[in-house]
Formats: structure tokens, C-alpha cells, sequence
């Protein structure tokens, strides 16, 4: 599908799954920023990225990818443009349980957008287990009103074939 080693991004708020989702998929220890969250733990959350995370990952047929993980916090969104920089697309996580998804999804996609007008997303919604409310139907509408076409789906960023999936869709994404 891809000629020649790709970058892609992964973006989203603090909490979101960013760092999991890369050490979940990543062919070997990935390279991460973390350090304790300055106000404390949020739930089971005791770390944040403070510049980025990175790792490489073999899709199969001479095809690897370069994934940054970029920082979710606002005082460190300095590191997302050096970080997208040559990217072709980035990967959306959005965590279901916040109250502000949706708010989070409007932001993040008028950051990239900001940052590479051109780059190819794709959404993926964690934690909807956790959100007997959550509905995909509503991040859709958002997207359309937004003019973002952007395939959408869940996601447990655990679980590595959900993570490679994500990175198909949006290999696939680009290559169309």
C-alpha cells in the first residue's frame, strides 16, 4: 500500500489511550515521555506524556509505519506540529467517558487541521464500555457538520488487533 516508510500521528486528549495503544501495537519497547501527573493521579492514570511517544510497527509486506504519540495536555501542544511535520495522517482517539468528547473532537480536529490542512484522519472512540450512553452516531454527525470525512470506529487501545486495524483504515485512507 505504502512505498516507503510512513509517519503517522496519534492525537487526543490526556487519558484517551494514546501511549496505550502504541506499546500495544509496537514492535519492540516503545520510546515514551512519560512522568507523573503534577496534580496526581486521575483514576487509574498516574502518568502523562510531556513531548511524545514513538515506535515503529510492521504492517506485513515490507510495510512499517513510524507512529508518534503526541502530548494530550494544551501547555505542551508546542511538540504537535514538530511532531506532525511529514506526517500522512494522524489517528483520533477519544475517550467516551469524558463529558467533553465532543468539544475534545471539535478541538483536536481544528488542531490538525490547523497544523496540516491535508492530513487523512481517523477516529477511534475508547472506553465506550464504560459509557452505557455513548453514541457513534453523534461523533458522525459532528464529523459531517465539520466537513471531516474521517472513518470512525471504537476501539480498545489494549488490544492489538483493534490498534492495527485503526492503522489500516487509515493507511487505506491515504492510499485512496
Amino acid at each position: 500500500m505504502l512505498d516507503a516508510p510512513s509517519k503517522i500521528v496519534v492525537a487526543g486528549e490526556m487519558g484517551a489511550g494514546k501511549t496505550t495503544l502504541i506499546r500495544a501495537i509496537s514492535d519492540g519497547d516503545p520510546i515514551a515521555t512519560e512522568v507523573p501527573i503534577f496534580s496526581g493521579p486521575m483514576g487509574e492514570k498516574t502518568t502523562t506524556t510531556v513531548a511524545f511517544d514513538y515506535s515503529s510497527v510492521a504492517l506485513g509486506d515490507d510495510e512499517t509505519v513510524h507512529i508518534y504519540g503526541m502530548p494530550g495536555q494544551l501547555h505542551f501542544d508546542f511538540m504537535r506540529p514538530i511532531l506532525a511535520d511529514g506526517a500522512l495522517g494522524a489517528i483520533l482517539l477519544l475517550d467516551a467517558t469524558s463529558p467533553t468528547m465532543i468539544d475534545d473532537c471539535r478541538h483536536w480536529l481544528a488542531s490538525l487541521h490547523a497544523i496540516n490542512p491535508d492530513l487523512r484522519i481517523v477516529v477511534g472512540i475508547t472506553k465506550t464500555d464504560l459509557n452505557a450512553r455513548f453514541s457513534i452516531r453523534e461523533v458522525r454527525s459532528v464529523l459531517l457538520k465539520l466537513g471531516a470525512d474521517a472513518p470512525v470506529s471504537t476501539i480498545d487501545p489494549r488490544v492489538p488487533d483493534q490498534c492495527r486495524h485503526l492503522v489500516r483504515a487509515l493507511i487505506v485512507s491515504i492510499s485512496t
